[in-house]
């Protein structure tokens, strides 16, 4: 009967649950945009999340990180990878007379730093060198190909992706032996690489109070740990605010279905009437109006999460690269929540005239 009954006014029907649709979008959609962002932002700071970078602090008395202090952060962070890092730059010129300035970094161990796009990912690089694959291309080099820097030979072994290292933004890097660097005496910089971003953050911390108290900072150390954990702290403030916003429009198309169901409980009430006059309960009249409006937020709140499922397919493949992503739980969940938030807006929105149709009287009613 509930469903016969929405079917009497088909047009008042669909704009009802069109207006279901549309909220259920925004809050799902929104959601998601929410999630894709978040998950773009993290994906920018690549596996930086575990690792700790020490530099030279205002307080040091070197012009760099001793070999001594690289040693004392290898016995203070035990069961961690301790790179330490010489850098410097300059240009490479090709044989076509292209030339392009580099960042040049030195290394042992370049594969926890690097993702390699062809060719060797070196645990410990004693020979050869890596090059920007940017640089690469500018300079139409190859694998193999050699380079120089500072009157010595180096052969291409490897060349690294995009958007890897620690290059300068918009630059090129040349990863060499740190014995291509020997006239450095001290290391620029030293990278802790650790199991995951909380003991990244126990690293720092333990680093921190073994080389610096607070009047000397000896040594400068940074913990990119933190810096996601204040990103995923904005987009879930910006995912609530944005479900604020997008709740609005289901409000909106409660207020609508409302609208709906008093409407048709004015046009029945002589049929209302004459279903309490042969013996319907109270309850089964309530029963039946509840389940008009449950069947306007359900049916909307489906045809909107598959709408909202098309728009974060369309969102990941836009901002992350991958669709696929809209899939995941933590994006697809708010399909559910815009599903669930819908079916319950409905029926409460029923509630009253469901309690009006159900209490008057059947003369009453059947006077009209």
């Amino acid at each position: 009967m509930a469903w016969r009954n929405l079917g009497r006014n088909r047009v008042r029907t669909a704009l009802a649950m069109l207006g279901v649709v549309i909220g259920v979008m925004a809050i799902a959609s929104l959601g998601m945009a929410g999630v894709a962002l978040e998950h773009q932002a993290t994906s920018n700071l690549g596996d930086l999340t575990n690792e700790v970078s020490v530099s030279p602090g205002e307080d040091i008395e070197t012009d760099g990180v001793t070999d001594d202090q690289v040693e004392t952060i290898r016995d203070v962070a035990p069961a961690t990878t301790v790179i330490p890092q010489k850098t410097n730059g300059t240009e490479l010129t090709a044989r076509n007379g292209e030339s392009a300035y580099v960042q040049v970094t030195g290394v042992t161990n370049a594969a926890p730093l690097y993702d390699i796009a062809a060719g060797d990912e070196p645990t410990r690089l004693e020979t050869g060198a890596l090059i920007s694959e940017s640089t690469a291309q500018t300079l139409d080099l190859e694998m193999g190909d050699p380079v120089e820097y500072e009157g010595q030979i180096y052969r291409i072994r490897g060349f690294i992706a995009a958007e890897s290292g620690f290059g300068p933004s918009g630059g090129g890097e040349l990863v060499l032996p740190v014995s291509a660097l020997r006239e450095q005496e001290y290391y620029d910089s030293v990278t802790v690489v650790t199991e995951d971003g909380d003991t990244a953050t126990a690293t720092a911390n333990t680093i921190e109070e073994h080389f610096n108290d607070e009047d000397d900072e000896i040594l400068s150390v940074t913990s990119f740990a933190s810096v996601q954990e204040n990103i995923s702290s904005f987009t879930d403030t910006l995912e609530l605010a944005l479900l604020g916003i997008g709740s609005i429009s289901l409000f909106v198309a409660s207020v609508a279905i409302l609208n709906v169901m008093l409407m048709s409980t004015i046009e029945r009430r002589g049929e209302i009437g004459v279903l309490r006059a042969v013996g319907v309960r109270r309850g089964e009249v309530l029963r039946m109006i509840l389940t008009e409006a449950a069947f306007l937020g359900g049916v909307g709140g489906v045809f909107g999460a598959v709408g909202s499922l098309a728009v974060g397919l369309v969102l990941f493949h836009v901002i992350t690269g991958d669709a696929a992503l809209a899939l995941a739980w933590s994006s697809s969940r708010y399909l559910l929540y815009g599903v669930v938030f819908a079916l319950v807006a409905s029926v409460l929105s029923g509630i009253y005239p469901a309690w009006k149709a159900a209490n008057e009287s059947p003369v009453e009613a059947l006077r009209g």
